[in-house]
């Protein structure tokens, strides 16, 4: 009788660890990558593709299409030479132009004070803007202390670490 208890009290206590187990191991696997909004113009094909190198990654992403960007980074505090072809907003940063994955996901683990991050012009090679010969290009960082190169890259690849 004792013996039988034993094994019934061993396998509770086995499935209760187990269960704490998996229970960690679910948190893991379902644990996303932060929305990102985006804001872009409906006629645009780089940006669609910009947005399935954010969705590839892991990032759920609400578009918003308008044929207008300027109020939006004129309210998002982006400055007019950092402009590019969209604007998108994550963790209560804002994200301009075609910046790379890798870029976000450090500026979301730093946690920096600033404003965000962008990507000016469409350099040939970033994401979203593949084909061609890709171009070196800058990633920025800018907020209240200014603006400062954050990271390099051509195409997806980071030139400096």
């Amino acid at each position: 009788m004792n013996e039988m208890r034993y094994r019934i009290a061993r396998r509770s206590f086995l499935g209760l660890i187990a269960a704490a187990v998996a229970g960690q191991m679910v948190g893991r696997t379902f644990a996303a990558a932060p929305a990102i909004t985006v804001h872009k113009d409906p006629n645009c094909g780089c940006c669609s593709r910009w947005i399935d190198h954010l969705r590839s990654t892991g990032f759920s992403v609400d578009v918003h299409e308008t044929a207008d960007l300027a109020p939006i980074r004129q309210q998002r505090g982006i400055p007019r030479e950092l402009a590019a072809c969209h604007t998108a907003a994550v963790s209560g940063y804002v994200l301009e132009g075609h910046v790379p994955v890798l870029a976000i996901q450090r500026l979301l683990a730093e946690s920096p004070n600033a404003r965000g991050l962008a990507v000016p012009g469409m350099p040939i090679g970033s994401p979203g803007m593949e084909g061609g010969e890709p171009q070196p290009y800058t990633v920025v960082l800018f907020g209240p202390a200014g603006q400062t190169p954050y990271m390099r890259f051509i195409g997806n690849r980071q030139l400096d670490k």
